[in-house]
């Protein structure tokens, strides 16, 4: 039997929501062994002066427990 776990993080990013997912399953795979999969919970962007300026994302990341 396997059991899985999920944390919550946070990312962002100024370049895309594509960069601010692929940084935080980075970081997160640094310290977490055997991650699954990662799914995106939320996104958001911050806006100056009628630009974006950072893209957010909220991301669940799915790992088997040892």
């Amino acid at each position: 039997m396997a059991i899985a776990k999920i944390v919550e993080v946070n990312s962002s990013s100024t370049q895309s929501f594509e960069d601010a997912i692929q940084t935080g399953i980075a970081k997160v795979t640094e310290t977490v062994k055997n991650v699954q999969g990662a799914w995106v919970n939320e996104q958001k962007v911050m806006i100056s002066d009628n630009k974006i300026t950072e893209y957010r994302v909220n991301l669940k990341i799915s790992f088997l427990v040892d």
